[in-house]
């Protein structure tokens, strides 16, 4: 196995290297769960890179959304070149599941628009796992879906050698059986074609093809090229493709499921028939039959994985083989961002047996639908290895399944957390209103939390009555005039930001040196120890950090987050006396605010769409299906290039312009 090797120029600093070591140890002593307890901007990715490196075990890295993993994905890109790191999130760009609401009997279709790109990424990773001890697979709970077994997998294979002789129509049938088109005109990703003695074909998860030239039935060589310029990149002995789709499944056990499928149906309809649901019948009926057909002649239908339970020889109720499946039996799972992604997790068995419940209930799917699932939290632990939960505000949960809890509570930068103060809800405009001054004459940046969105919007416009420049956020502004807004409060267009949820892990704002937290002693969501701590770590990267609760009493949520808040500033201020540290704020470029920032107008997805709309008259069908052709193509660039949130805006505009 190739080794894991951290290339970086930096070296473990503060309570780094304590951390890595400790968790070491805990892997080594076979802990199965461990915590990674670090502070906002402590280095947490460096340390799970350096524990990687120290280990030497192939990793799992589950986020709870595709921007985070983005990010983290190109961290762990950076930190390991010479290992595979691989990307493996929904591939859907939009994705609308299939869906029957009863009261209104709407039945709704699945329509999805798959991303090429994150379909490549996807398959990528499980190549990689086939191949490679020294994989890391950045994921999001896409993970915990249903996939083909990892033996099947490895089984679905086509293969070559360079002096071999091969049945040339054999290995063309078998690249179909492997979900390949042939297209003798135009060689694309999932792609073949024969050009007289030479056979070409496009692996769905590379990003070059391969070139097999014959001579009659003996392979003479074997190329890897560049399908757009041509150019050969590699003379190669071997050649092995997997398949182009996730869900593949050989010929003869497509076959010898059929008649499961269709002793199931059988089941179903007398089922039907005996409780009077003739139109439930006659649906299931219908819909089964096809699908059968299309299995028969084809070895593939639409909505073929609503079957994988009876393909794969599963009994009802059994789990699913997965992407952790894939991971060799010992291998290092992080939970990032444990508190959000821990629930995420748990939460996502209910909510697709719930819609599935439905669709078989009134005769859309048999009952070995439900068993094309997500992993129940309980199955998902069972199979991971070692696991460290990594989060500032570790949970509950974590805290008491890991045999240690292991705290990197020290920047390297020196910074220590906001100081915290507790002052009357009673006249906090009038505070609030000098607070805020303060920061503008110093040219730094202030948040104020309030409960609801009106809230929100009353305060902003109260505030602009007060010739003080302020902007609100929250869930009904559209994703990217979100980016834009806070793009401008670090650029320094307006000074003061209000929302409800400005935690938004993984974003830094180090303008911000001034936050105000409204109703501060409310029981809830926004006001949990949880919350309170994130909200604190907005401000803890301005040297100058303050918060200031408004409440009218010390709920025991505030006590704790400012407890622990005052906790880790001894801890930093002891550090930076001893190593003669002083705390500077940290100066990041604005165009790191985000996955990929918007630095100029014509790079935005705001701007290509009114750029778009202005070259088109969307009165006219014909031209608003060219603009919507277009917008398409940009969506799918933002995407292809990891800009999630912009490739979103753009999907939400194409939906308005098709409606």
């Amino acid at each position: 196995m190739r080794k894991f090797k951290v290339v970086s120029p930096f070296k473990p600093a503060g309570d780094q290297g304590e951390a890595i070591a400790a968790l070491a140890d805990g892997i080594r002593a076979g802990d199965k769960y461990q915590t990674l307890q670090g502070v906002t901007g402590s280095g947490k990715t460096f340390t799970m890179a350096k524990l990687i490196e120290k280990v030497q075990m192939p990793t799992l890295i589950v986020s709870h959304n595709k921007t985070l993993a983005a990010q983290l994905y190109r961290e762990f890109k950076g930190f390991f070149p010479d290992n595979a790191v691989e990307y493996f999130v929904s591939y859907y760009d939009y994705y609308q599941p299939e869906a029957y609401v009863a009261s209104r009997d709407l039945y709704i279709e699945k329509d999805a628009s798959i991303n090429d790109e994150i379909e490549r990424m996807r398959l990528s990773a499980a190549r990689s796992m086939m191949e490679r001890e020294d994989v890391i697979i950045v994921a999001t709970v896409s993970c915990i879906y249903g996939m083909v077994t990892p033996e099947v997998y490895r089984k679905m294979t086509a293969t070559c050698s360079k002096g071999e002789t091969i049945d040339v129509d054999a290995l063309i049938r078998r690249f179909v059986e492997l979900q390949y088109e042939r297209n003798d005109a135009v060689l694309e990703r999932g792609r073949f074609r024969r050009r007289g003695d030479t056979l070409e074909i496009f692996p769905a998860y590379m990003e070059e093809a391969y070139r097999i030239d014959l001579d009659w039935d003996v392979v003479e060589r074997i190329r890897r090229f560049d399908p757009v310029s041509g150019e050969i990149l590699e003379e190669i002995d071997h050649a092995l493709i997997y398949p182009a789709k996730q869900f593949v499944m050989p010929a003869d056990m497509v076959q010898n499921a059929l008649g499961a499928i269709r002793k199931e149906l059988k089941e179903r309809l007398e089922f039907f028939k005996a409780n009077g649901k003739i139109r439930e019948a006659e649906r299931l009926k219908a819909r089964v039959e096809y699908d059968i057909e299309m299995l028969t002649e084809m070895g593939y239908c639409s909505g073929i994985e609503n079957y994988s339970a009876i393909l794969a020889g599963r009994k009802p109720g059994e789990s699913p083989d997965t992407l952790v499946d894939y991971l060799p039996k010992e291998h290092l799972t992080f939970i990032d961002e444990s508190h959000v992604t821990l629930p995420q997790l748990g939460a996502m068995y209910a909510g697709d047996h719930s819609r599935k419940q439905n669709l078989v209930e009134y005769g859309f799917r048999l009952p070995c639908a439900l068993d094309n699932r997500p992993l129940r939290y309980d199955e998902f632990v069972e199979r991971l290895d070692k696991t460290v939960f990594v989060s500032a505000t570790p949970g509950k949960t974590e805290i008491e399944q890991s045999a240690r809890v292991v705290q990197q509570l020290i920047r390297p930068t020196g910074l220590l957390d906001p100081e915290i103060e507790v002052r009357a809800s009673e006249g906090q405009m009038e505070d609030i209103y000098g607070e805020v001054q303060k920061r503008i004459k110093a040219g730094e940046r202030s948040l104020i939390l309030t409960l609801t969105k009106k809230m929100a919007e009353d305060l902003t416009d109260y505030l602009t009555g007060l010739g003080l420049k302020v902007r609100y956020i929250h869930s009904e502004v559209e994703t990217i005039e979100r980016v834009e807004i806070l793009t401008q409060l670090r650029q320094g267009d307006f000074d003061i930001l209000v929302g409800i949820n400005l935690l938004r892990e993984g974003i830094d704002l180090p303008e911000v040196s001034f936050i105000a937290i409204l109703d501060a002693d409310k029981i809830g969501f926004l006001r949990s120890l949880t919350s309170l701590v994130q909200i604190i770590g907005r401000a803890a990267r301005n040297a100058a950090g303050k918060v200031i609760m408004y409440a009218d009493r010390m709920s025991e949520a505030m006590e704790k987050a400012i407890a622990e808040t005052n906790r880790r500033r001894e801890i930093q201020i002891a550090y930076n006396k001893k190593h003669g540290i002083t705390p500077a704020t940290v100066k990041k470029a604005i165009a790191e605010i985000l996955t990929r920032h918007i630095e100029e107008a014509d790079e935005t997805a705001a701007s290509t769409v009114e750029v778009l709309k202005k070259s088109f008259n969307t009165l006219i069908p014909a031209q608003r299906k060219q603009l919507i052709k277009a917008l398409e193509g940009e969506m799918l660039e933002h995407a292809k290039n990891l800009e999630f949130e912009q490739a979103a805006a753009i999907r939400d505009e194409i939906a308005r312009l098709s409606q």
